[in-house]
C-alpha cells in the first residue's frame, strides 16, 4: 500500500494556522502529515520541557486526525531540518550522535518525555501515528551502530508500536552509515527515482521502496539567490516515484523559522551560509498558506493513485498595503540593566555557551592600553557569527565570520574603551559542524597582542518587554524602535525594511525573525494570529543603522 505523505512542521507554523494547512495537504491528496520533533524547542534547558504553543505537538497529532490525516513522526534527536543546531540543544555538552554516555543521558532524558507522548496516538491505540523515525540522515554524519540501535531500542522501549524507519541519501557511504538491520530504510531525493530506488534495493532488496524526503523544492541562505522548482519538473519526479513506491513530500507546507531558530550551513570550501527566516521551500502550500501551481500539479498527479477531496473554498486576506512610523531610539548599549542576563567579569573572552546563553548577542567590552601611535588592527579570532565594533563610543566597523576580521585602531594615552556586540546567527545544522559554539571562541587581538580584562554582558533578546522607552538615550551602535500598526480585522501581512541594514523584528512581543538587506528574503511572512484589532506594536532592532526616515512598509504579497 502506497503512502501519499506530505511534511508540515508544527513549530513553524501557529496553531491557530494548523487546521487550515492541514486541510490543504489533504486537499492535495496526501492522507499522512510528516513532521520533525525539535528537541531544542521543547527543553529549552536541562530538565525544563515544553509543550504548550508552538512546541504543542500533541496539539498538532489531533488537528491532522480532524483533517483525515495519519502522522509519521521524526523525533530525533537530531532533525537537521535547516532548523537552528539541526534540533540539538546549545547546552549539549560533549561528543554528539554517538553512544558516549554523555550524549546518550540527556537523550533518554528528552525520549522519556517526548516518546510516551507520541505512543499514545498511535494507530494502534486509536491515534493516528503510524511511523516513527530512529534519528535523521544519520548516515550523513557518522556511523555508530551501537548508537542507532539505542535509539531504537528505547523508542521501543517507550511504547512505540508502529513501524520504525531510517532516512538517508542513497549512496553507499549514507546507507551503511546510518541504518538499522530488520529497520526499514528509505531514501531521500529530489529527482531520479529509478537510479535511486535501484542504490536503495542493492542494500535492502526486501524493504519497499519509500522516498522519504521529496525535494520538491529547496531553502534560501543570505546574499544567495532564491531557490524554485518549475512545477512541471517537479510533478513529473513524483510521478517517476509513485511508480515505484511511497512518497513523503518535504515540504508539503512551508513556515517559518520565527526566532532564532533559522539554522545555516557550510559550502565545500567550508564558508558560513546562514539561512533566511522563511521556510517556504517553494512548497505547493506557500509559508502563508497559499496554494501554488505546485499544488495543482501536484494534486493531478496524486489524484490517480488515491481519490482526491474537494479543495475547501478560502478567501486571502491581507493587511492593507501601508506605511508604519518607527521612532523612539533607545540604544541596546544604554538599557543592559535590563536586557543582560548580568555582568561577567572574566580575564578571557567566553563564548556563549560558557556564558550559558544559547541564541541572541552579547557585549564584551575591555579597554586597550595606549599611547599607540600607529592604526593598528583589533582581529576577533574565531568570531561566530557578527561583531559591530565601538572604540570609545565611536562605530569604528562590522567584522563578520569569513568576512572582515578586524578594523585599526590607534589608541591615546590613557587607552581606548573597546565594545564588541556579537551576534549569533543559527547554528549550522548539518554535516561534521554541528554542535558548533557560538560568541568568540579564539580572543581578540590588538596586532598580535592578546586583549584580556573583559565585561561580557549576554543578551539573549529572549523577551523585550522590559525595554525602557522612555529612558534618554545616546550611544551610539545597534538601537531598538517601535511603531504602531492599526488594524482593522486581523490579516496576514509582509513586512518589508527598506533601507534597513540587518536586524529583529517583534510583533506585538513575538519574534518574526532576523532580516538582512543581503537578501535574498525582502519580506517577513507576519500571520494574523499575532495580531488583534487596533493597536499593534512593532519594535526592530537594527544593528547596523536605521534609515534617515525610520518606516517598514506592510506589502501585500511575499518577496522571498
Amino acid at each position: 500500500m502506497k503512502v501519499l505523505s506530505g511534511a508540515m512542521h508544527y513549530f513553524r507554523t501557529l496553531p491557530e494556522q494548523w487546521p487550515d494547512r492541514l486541510g490543504k495537504l489533504r486537499a492535495m491528496g496526501v492522507d499522512t502529515v510528516e513532521t520533525y520533533v525539535p528537541w531544542n524547542l521543547h527543553e529549552p534547558r536541562p530538565g525544563t520541557f515544553v509543550f504548550t504553543g508552538l512546541a504543542d505537538m500533541e496539539g498538532f497529532f489531533l488537528a491532522a486526525g480532524a483533517a483525515g490525516l495519519k502522522v509519521i513522526v521524526r523525533p530525533g534527536p537530531y532533525i537537521c531540518a535547516e532548523w537552528e543546531n539541526g534540533g540539538l540543544p546549545a547546552w549539549l555538552q560533549g561528543p554528539l550522535r554517538c553512544h558516549d554516555p554523555r550524549f546518550l543521558e540527556p537523550v533518554d532524558r528528552f525520549f522519556d518525555e517526548v516518546v510516551p507522548r507520541i505512543a499514545a496516538h498511535q494507530v494502534t491505540r486509536g491515534g493516528n501515528v503510524v511511523m516513527v523515525q530512529v534519528e535523521n540522515e544519520y548516515g550523513s554524519y557518522g556511523a555508530d551502530p551501537v548508537y542507532l540501535r539505542h535509539l531504537a531500542d528505547g523508542l521501543v522501549r517507550r511504547g512505540i508500536e508502529v513501524p520504525l524507519f531510517t532516512s538517508d541519501g542513497a549512496t553507499d557511504l549514507m546507507l551503511t552509515g546510518g541504518t538499522l538491520p530488520g529497520v526499514l530504510a528509505t531514501a531521500n531525493f529530489g529527482s531520479g527515482a529509478e537510479r535511486q530506488f535501484g542504490v536503495l534495493a542493492r542494500h535492502r532488496p526486501r524493504d519497499e521502496p519509500f522516498c522519504m524526503e521529496f525535494w520538491n523544492g529547496w531553502f534560501d541562505h543570505f546574499g544567495e539567490p532564491h531557490h524554485t522548482r518549475d512545477p512541471q519538473d517537479a510533478a513529473r519526479a513524483l510521478e517517476e516515484i509513485l511508480e515505484r513506491g511511497s512518497v513523503n513530500f518535504y515540504m508539503g507546507a512551508g513556515g517559518t523559522s520565527f526566532g532564532f531558530f533559522a539554522g545555516a550551513n557550510t559550502d565545500d570550501e567550508g564558508v558560513y551560509q546562514p539561512t533566511v527566516t522563511s521556510y517556504d521551500y517553494d512548497a505547493p502550500i506557500s509559508e502563508s498558506g497559499e496554494l501554488t501551481p505546485k499544488f495543482w500539479a501536484y494534486r493531478e498527479v496524486l489524484g490517480r493513485y488515491a481519490e482526491l477531496p474537494p479543495v475547501p473554498e478560502t478567501v486571502t486576506e491581507r493587511l492593507p498595503e501601508q506605511r508604519v512610523e518607527l521612532g523612539g531610539r533607545l540604544a541596546l548599549l544604554d538599557c543592559l540593566d535590563v536586557l543582560s542576563t548580568g555582568t561577567v567579569r572574566a580575564a578571557a573572552t567566553r563564548t556563549f555557551e560558557e556564558l550559558g546563553q544559547d541564541y541572541g548577542l552579547a557585549v564584551y567590552r575591555t579597554r586597550i592600553p595606549g599611547p599607540r601611535e600607529d592604526a593598528l588592527e583589533v582581529s576577533v579570532r574565531g568570531l561566530h557569527d557578527r561583531a559591530n565594533v565601538l572604540v570609545d563610543g565611536v562605530v569604528a566597523g562590522v567584522l563578520e565570520r569569513d568576512g572582515q576580521c578586524g578594523v585599526e585602531v590607534k589608541t591615546p594615552a590613557e587607552g581606548a574603551e573597546l565594545t564588541l556586540v556579537v551576534e549569533a546567527m543559527g547554528r549550522v545544522n548539518y554535516g561534521p559542524l554541528v554542535g558548533e559554539r557560538k560568541g568568540i571562541l579564539d580572543g581578540v587581538r590588538h596586532e598580535r597582542q592578546y586583549l584580556f580584562g573583559w565585561e561580557i554582558d549576554p543578551v539573549p533578546l529572549d523577551s523585550i518587554e522590559s525595554l525602557p522607552w522612555d529612558r534618554a538615550t545616546t550611544a551610539a551602535g545597534p538601537a531598538f524602535y517601535r511603531g504602531t500598526l492599526q488594524v482593522v480585522r486581523p490579516a496576514d501581512g509582509f513586512l518589508a525594511l527598506p533601507g534597513w541594514v540587518k536586524g529583529h523584528v517583534w510583533v506585538n512581543g513575538f519574534h518574526l525573525g532576523r532580516y538582512w538587506d543581503k537578501g535574498p528574503q525582502v519580506t517577513l511572512y507576519v500571520p494574523w494570529p499575532l495580531l488583534c484589532e487596533g493597536a499593534n506594536e512593532i519594535v526592530v532592532l537594527e544593528m547596523d543603522g536605521a534609515p534617515a526616515h525610520a518606516s517598514v512598509e506592510l506589502r501585500g504579497e511575499p518577496q522571498l
